[in-house]
Formats: structure tokens, C-alpha cells, sequence
């Protein structure tokens, strides 16, 4: 019997969704992209530069069985729904499906769901469409952009410099890093005092002088010139008590739940997008597998009125009336494209201690953080009241600042992300006099600190605000400028390395008009605008390809070469300086004198034990493939194929007597779902 075909992205998420739908449907999974640019043509760019910038398409390696066994299922199906994620990278996906698999426009329609619940699933069938062409052109215009800029800067970097790589967002990126160094490396700290009288129970703080609001203290001469005109004695000029109330902040998009996952979880942007993956595409739960949160990828904090509605009840009926608030109004902010909702819990009865049990450490603590602060932004805000003392010592003004929560509000829920410690002060109404008397006072000498280097929380939220990239690509930009060794990380802060600096400076010296943040974020509206009709895509890519490829080819010509750095060792061959060389799996040492003489020096491998191996008693040691990637294996291979891509610990699996393996933060078993 013939069926309805559905085709998602994911093999998780078809197996959930194939539950919801029942027999009349067979749901299959593309796994991911199926196609991409060939590297054909001039460059390699695998466009037609001459004719209209016309792209051509291939399998990605390893997905022509995928498309043959789908075009198969495609054959046999009364109609095709094609469930690709609900965002333009979602969009082009179904297009390429569509495309690739002969699909026929009367045979399919495009579905999209925000989350994977079976209301949701069902529901999309209603509001079937057709592809969105427009949106696929934009991600298409962005595919081929990157291409032309990563292909030709990258060729032009690793010739001239020694960089591995550069692109349109990237190296933006890294120029904020660099940027930032700059500024810290230029930067020359002034000093300042501050003066503060102690108290039994309080400490005040000198701000100024008779009428003036701000005393500046620079040296510890005018410090000490200071205390000695102030007596022991200090005035109560002044007690104000004021209400201040502290909203809570909107339910998270992509960029804030990186930001603030970073901060609470010690999260990379990769692994939280890697875990909120797993929790959109659907959890056993026991009695059912569902989707935890709605799509991630997300610059909106509109929320449904289904869950605000759900949200708003179950605040009153766990907390009270008093706890209810209101919807946050959404900031129009530019390039925010609100395609869908922000990111929440599918229900808000599905708290995180009702289910941790199904979820890993690294699932409960995010999906603890994105349902707390999905519930806390519809609660009504925290109340505070401060109260502000000022003392007087010989016209020498001294403050003292206290807080006191009169109602938690939304930090009901929020408190454990969103720490609010009060500061009780005695009531100074009831002193029997107006004036306080101390003899201690404290002088403190500090310098102005310079501009704070970059964390991954903050080198998004700057990219955020400045518009480059999209909330999809922030994780991806950061691990390619890591990966490619621009930048060093110590202490969760970005050090920019000696390649990072000087990429950086030299696409800035041929560069400066397109690897900037002004015409980043201005081919982000324009991408924008192809995907709303305003802007035709083709003609977008020939206004740019007419100004990028002379200053491409002038690079080529006239930016000096790094010359390779001198080992002090000579060629055993012919003589020549040996010099290091970066090569496709990583720096390497060679003669200078290549391509006459091709020697190169073999590299003295350092064996690393790691434990013993349990099938032959020899030694399991770490090991590499030829691209690089880190694996362990046993010593006495190939006699003994014993080999595991985790580092294994030697200890066993109390249920199967494998091997016990270390991934991330966990130990599990290499052979079964054992966990310690």
C-alpha cells in the first residue's frame, strides 16, 4: 500500500515524528545536507561566473546511496512532504531535495513545525505550502559568497602568509579579537584613590566635595592631603528610600542562550547548540519520545499564545496570583527575521526534575536553563528598596548604598542564574544623634584597567549587536578560528596568536573596504533583502564580484610573502636551511630549497601509553589518521585490532566486561548503554 513520504534532516527526529503520524505515512531522513557546490569551474567555485553566477551542484561524498534509496521511496509515495528545519538553511535543504529526487511541484508540499510535539507535527499538515524560492535564493546567494571569498582568500592566505584560511564572517571575527588586542596592547593604565570611612556594620564610600558629584583622587598625595582634613565625625545629611523594581529578561534566542550557557554551564557555543539539537529532535521520556524545546535557531522572543497561556496558569496555581505577569513586548531590533518563536519548553509541565532522569547531565542543565528562563520572563518583576545614605565631614560627602528585596518576583524560579544579595543597613532614624563617629579610614590605590579581551559569551553578543553573521553560524565562526589557530584561549579569554595578527593585518591592507564590520552587516540586510524580493540575488553577486576580484588578483601581485621560519638545522640533502612549513594535516619541517629538493624531516613520534589493552595485555596507545584525528589503538596491532575513537580508561564495564571509555564530561561503555 502506498504511503504519504515525510523527509526531515535528522534520523532522531524522523523516528519521533514517524510515531505521531501513524501507518499512513513513512517518515525518512535526508541526514543533513545532501548536496553542495562542486568545486568545477573557475576557482573551483563551482558557479558560472560568466553566466549569472549559475551554480552546480553535486552529492556531498557519501550521499549518493542516500539520494538513490530516497528517490526510490519518492517513486513509491502518493505525495512527498518535505519537514526541513523551519529557517532558510531549512528551506534550501527541500529545495535541493526536490531538485536532487525529481520531485514534481504537484507531488510535494513544504511543512514546518517549531517544535517536535505531536499537536505541532499534525498541525503543519494544515498550513502546506510550496517552497519558498526567495528564501532558498538568499541561502543560495550566502553559499556562493562564502565560496568566492573563502576559496580565493584562503588560497591567497595560505600562499602569501601561512593562515590555513579566511571568509567573509571569520575573518571579521577575528579582526574584533585582533582589535581588541591592539587596544589592550596600547593602552597605559592611569592611577586613581578611593577613600572609605569603616563602620562597625558598613562601610562608607567618599564621591565628593560640597557641591560637586564626583571627586577624582589621583595620586596618594591628594589621597593623604584628604584624611588630613577629615575628623572623626560624620554628619547624616540625607536618607532616601526609593522602590525599585527589576524586570525579568525575554525568553532566550540563539545568541542569549549561548551567552548566558557560557556563563551559568561553562558551555562552548558548539556544545550547547549539540545538546539543544538533541533536545529539539525529541527524548524518551518513558512513555513517549517528544521534542523538549522549540527550533534553536532563533532571533525572535515572540512566544505562542498557547504557552503564554499555559505559562500564565501554571505561575498562579505553583506560585500564586501575585507571581503572574505580563508578555514582554518584543524590541524591533534590525535583521531580526521573527520567523518563528523563541526558545521554551514545548510544555511548562514538563519541568526538569519531573525528567532528569531520561536526560544526560549536559541535557538537564540546559534544559533546566532554557525552561527557567522561559517561565521567569512571563513573572512579574522582583521588587527592591534602596536606600541611599549621605554623610558629611567637613564638606567631604560620603555615601552609603543599601538593598533590601521586598518581593522576589520572577527570581521565584531565576534566582539560581540570576544571584540578588541584599545589603541590610542599620535604620538610621533610630541613631540618638546625627552624627556617627569612626576613626577608621581606608585608602586604596587602583589603575584603570584596559578594554577586557573576548570570551566566546562576549565576542556573540558583540557580534549580535553589530549584525554579522546569523544565530545558526556564531558557533561554527568561533570553532573555524579556533580550529585554524588564529586565536588561543586562557582563562574562557581570546589571545590573538602571531598567524591571527597578521591574516588580520594583511586582508586589512588590501581588504579594509569588505573584511569589515560596516559591510559584513550590510551584506547581512542585503541576503535579507533577496529573501523578501527587494534585492535580485544575481545581481547582488555581480556588484560584488566586480569590486573583490582586481583587489584579489592585486594581493596576489604585490602582498609580500612571509618567508618561512629557519630551523637552524641544515638539509641533510643538499645543504639548505630547513625551514617549518604548514601543510594539510598540520606544521611540518622541511628544506628551503623545495621545490628542487623535496626533502622532508620525519617526525619523531612520542609514544603516549594510556592504559592496558584488554584483549592482548600490550599497550593501548594514542594515535592519529592520516587527517589528523586523535584515536587509540593496541601497540601490537595488526595482530591485535583492539582501537577506540574515545581515550579508554582500563577499567571495565560491570555489565559487559568492555572497555569503559572517557567522553566529555561522562565514562560510558564502549560496547553498550552503560554509564557510570
Amino acid at each position: 500500500m502506498s504511503k504519504n513520504l515525510v523527509i526531515v534532516e535528522s534520523p532522531a527526529k524522523s523516528k519521533t515524528i514517524e510515531k505521531y503520524l501513524g501507518d499512513g505515512y513513512k517518515v525518512l531522513s535526508s541526514k543533513g545536507h545532501i548536496r553542495d557546490l562542486a568545486t568545477s569551474g573557475k576557482y573551483g567555485f563551482g558557479v558560472d561566473i560568466e553566466n549569472g553566477f549559475k551554480p552546480t551542484y553535486e552529492p556531498i561524498k557519501g550521499k549518493k546511496k542516500d539520494i538513490s534509496a530516497l528517490k526510490k521511496e519518492v517513486e513509491k509515495a502518493d505525495k512527498v512532504y518535505l519537514a526541513t528545519d523551519p529557517d532558510r538553511e531549512g528551506e534550501a535543504i527541500s529545495w535541493h531535495l526536490k531538485d536532487a529526487l525529481d520531485i514534481k511541484d504537484d507531488e510535494y508540499e513544504r511543512i514546518v513545525f517549531n517544535e517536535i510535539t505531536k499537536d505541532a507535527v499534525v498541525n503543519s499538515f494544515k498550513n502546506a505550502r510550496k517552497i519558498d524560492d526567495l528564501m532558498v535564493r538568499s541561502q543560495e546567494t550566502r553559499r556562493i559568497l562564502d565560496r568566492i571569498i573563502g576559496f580565493r582568500l584562503s588560497k591567497l592566505m595560505q600562499s602569501k602568509t601561512g593562515g590555513k584560511s579566511a571568509g567573509r564572517v571569520q575573518s571579521v571575527a577575528l579582526k574584533l579579537i585582533v582589535d581588541r588586542e591592539k587596544e589592550i596592547q596600547k593602552f597605559i593604565p592611569e592611577e586613581y584613590w578611593t577613600i572609605k570611612a569603616i563602620f562597625p556594620n558598613f562601610d562608607a564610600t567618599l564621591f565628593g566635595y560640597k557641591d560637586d558629584k564626583k571627586l577624582e583622587i589621583k595620586n596618594e598625595l591628594e589621597s593623604q592631603e584628604i584624611v588630613n582634613k577629615l575628623s572623626n565625625s560624620y554628619k547624616i545629611e540625607s536618607v532616601e528610600k526609593k522602590n525599585k523594581n527589576k524586570s525579568s529578561k525575554p525568553v532566550f534566542i540563539t545568541s542569549t542562550m549561548q551567552q548566558e550557557a557560557a556563563n551559568k554551564l561553562n558551555f562552548s557555543s558548539k556544545k550547547t547548540m549539540s545538546v539543544a539539537q538533541k533536545l529539539y529532535e525529541g527524548i524518551n521520556i518513558g512513555k513517549e519520545t517528544v521534542g523538549l524545546i522549540t527550533y534553536m535557531r532563533t532571533d525572535s522572543t515572540r512566544l505562542s499564545n498557547e504557552f503564554i497561556n499555559s505559562a500564565l496558569k501554571y505561575i498562579e496555581v505553583n506560585y500564586g496570583k501575585e507571581y503572574v505577569g505580563t508578555v514582554k513586548k518584543q524590541k524591533k531590533t534590525e535583521n531580526v527575521q521573527d520567523a518563528h518563536e523563541g526558545i521554551r519548553p514545548t510544555s511548562i509541565l514538563r519541568t526538569p526534575e519531573s525528567i532528569k532522569e531520561y536526560l544526560t547531565n549536559d541535557e538537564y542543565k540546559l534544559y533546566k536553563l532554557i525552561y527557567y528562563r522561559a517561565l521567569s520572563s512571563l513573572m512579574k518583576e522582583s521588587k527592591q528598596q534602596l536606600t541611599s545614605v549621605v554623610l558629611d565631614n567637613n564638606n567631604y560627602k560620603f555615601k552609603i548604598t543599601g538593598t533590601i528585596t521586598t518581593f522576589d518576583g520572577y527570581l521565584k524560579v531565576y534566582k539560581e542564574y540570576e544571584k540578588q544579595e541584599d545589603n541590610i543597613l542599620p535604620d538610621f532614624s533610630k541613631y540618638n544623634s546625627s552624627v556617627i563617629i569612626t576613626d577608621n579610614i581606608e585608602q586604596k590605590q587602583h589603575f584603570t584597567e584596559p578594554p577586557a579581551r573576548y570570551t566566546e559569551s562576549s565576542l556573540i553578543k558583540e557580534m549580535e549587536k553589530l549584525g554579522i553573521g546569523r544565530p545558526s553560524t556564531y558557533a561554527t565562526t568561533i570553532s573555524t578560528i579556533i580550529d585554524r589557530g588564529y586565536v588561543n584561549i586562557t582563562d574562557k579569554k581570546f589571545f590573538p596568536s602571531e598567524i591571527g595578527i597578521q591574516t588580520t593585518d594583511k586582508l586589512q591592507e588590501f581588504f579594509s573596504n569588505l573584511i569589515n564590520v560596516k559591510y559584513t552587516a550590510k551584506m547581512e540586510e542585503d541576503l535579507d533583502n533577496i529573501a523578501s524580493g527587494e534585492v535580485i540575488w544575481n545581481e547582488l553577486l555581480e556588484e560584488f564580484y566586480k569590486e573583490f576580484e582586481p583587489m584579489v588578483k592585486d594581493a596576489f601581485d604585490n602582498m609580500e610573502k612571509k618567508e618561512p621560519e629557519k630551523t637552524g638545522e641544515t638539509c641533510p640533502e643538499c645543504g639548505k636551511d630547513l625551514v617549518k612549513r604548514n601543510g594539510r594535516y598540520g606544521e611540518f619541517i622541511a628544506c628551503s630549497n623545495y621545490p628542487e629538493c623535496k626533502y622532508i624531516k620525519k617526525e619523531e613520534k612520542k609514544i603516549i601509553e594510556v592504559c592496558d589493552c584488554i584483549k592482548c595485555g600490550s599497550k593501548i596507545v594514542e594515535r592519529k589518521t592520516k587527517k589528523g584525528k586523535i584515536f587509540y589503538g593496541c601497540s601490537n596491532f595488526p595482530k591485535c585490532k583492539e582501537a577506540y575513537w574515545d581515550k579508554p580508561t582500563g577499567k571495565l564495564c560491570p555489565e559487559c566486561n568492555s572497555m569503559l571509555v572517557e567522553k566529555k564530561d561522562e565514562v560510558k561503555c564502549s560496547a553498550c548503554d552503560y554509564k557510570e
